[in-house]
């Protein structure tokens, strides 16, 4: 499997006129080495490729990497990573010009006798389209995040602040068998539920309230994605309204995602039903983006987004609206483009739930 991904990239470095990249992101390096840690290099030449760590992840890295020669450094790296270079006969080097910072590329400059050339996603290309192994990483991290709700559902009630709520979201996550989060968990309530981005704060979760839970968690490196929006007793006319915009919203564009659609025919399925409601203002983001080692990668689902969806990318499918000063709804799935449709990885139910 790793093997078969270096061979891609040479493809790939090949069109572009490299004979080398230098990888130190964690999720491009340990996509094409295996490797499960940090703080690494990996180089790849047209005819070798050298995994470079220190003393602290060398037994691991002799362990986990294939397809890379493991090799430990001392001292500072640029002066290995120019050995490296030259053993390896690179003149022109890619490099993640989203990752590499600007001080670390005048060193690599200065030190490396080659040429340091944009990479331009290159690695990122590749990992769009997922394999079975990561499917399948992805469906028990989504699996493990369903499993929590349902502990969610049954701990949450009026009273507790969302702090509590989001501690205890973490606690189970971790229980069913995630190593973390794939990013903070969003716990919002009431007026702040509003916010799309709402961190969990002291405020006190009340009657009468939605309470809109964001989260997800990483297993074996790869992450999942959801969005469920619960009533704290009973809801409102309007409440119950919105709630159902967006739900219908959702479930149209689950039923367009498809492969030879763009992501940004896909996010207008779903804001064609929101503005025909009355609340296209009140829809700011995009419907979707693609989930893997990274909470956001690629494909974009949004008026801007023009890949063609393809079997084997994962995406998301979150459409919200949001009242300032009132309430907000959102509910997102995570799903899997197929030959045929798509497959919904998330299976917590979606109709109005209330606590």
């Amino acid at each position: 499997m790793f093997q078969n991904r270096i061979e891609k990239l040479r493809e790939k470095m090949k069109e572009k006129g490299l004979n080398g990249v230098l990888l130190v992101g964690d999720p491009n390096r340990n996509y094409i080495s295996g490797f499960t840690g940090d703080e690494s290099f990996a180089v790849i030449g047209l005819d070798r490729a050298v995994f470079i760590t220190d003393s602290r992840y060398t037994e691991q890295a002799m362990a986990q990497v294939k397809g890379l020669e493991v090799k430990q450094y001392k001292g500072k790296i640029e002066e290995f990573l120019k050995d490296v270079v030259e053993e390896l006969r690179i003149k022109t080097l890619g490099f993640e010009e989203n990752i590499l910072t600007f001080d670390k590329y005048i060193t690599y400059k200065d030190k490396l006798n080659c040429e340091l050339v944009p990479m331009e996603g290159m690695v990122e290309e590749l990992r769009i389209i997922k394999d079975s192994d990561e499917v399948a990483a992805i469906k028990k991290a989504a699996a493990i995040a369903d499993e929590a709700f349902i502990k969610i559902l049954q701990f949450v009630k009026p009273g507790m602040c969302e702090r509590e709520v989001g501690v205890e979201l973490e606690y189970w996550l971790k229980r069913f068998g995630a190593s973390g989060l794939s990013f903070p968990s969003i716990v919002a309530s009431g007026e702040r539920s509003s916010l799309p981005h709402g961190q969990p704060t002291d405020k006190v979760i009340r009657m009468g309230d939605f309470l809109t839970l964001d989260f997800g968690c990483v297993y074996n490196d790869y992450c999942s994605d959801m969005t469920r929006t619960i009533v704290m007793g009973n809801a409102t006319e309007k409440m119950t309204e919105v709630y159902n915009v967006v739900l219908k919203a959702q479930e149209e564009a689950l039923k367009a995602y498809k492969p030879g659609i763009t992501g940004a025919e896909v996010d207008k399925v779903a804001r064609d039903v929101i503005k025909k409601n009355g609340y296209g203002d009140y829809f700011g983001h995009g419907l979707g983006h693609g989930v893997g080692r990274e909470i956001h990668e690629n494909p974009r689902v949004s008026p801007m987004g023009n890949t063609i969806l393809k079997p084997g990318m994962i995406v998301t499918d979150e459409p919200g609206i949001y009242l300032p000063n009132e309430f907000g709804v959102r509910i997102e799935d995570l799903i899997l483009i197929t030959e045929s449709g798509c497959e919904v990885l998330s299976k917590s139910p979606k109709n109005m739930i209330f606590i």
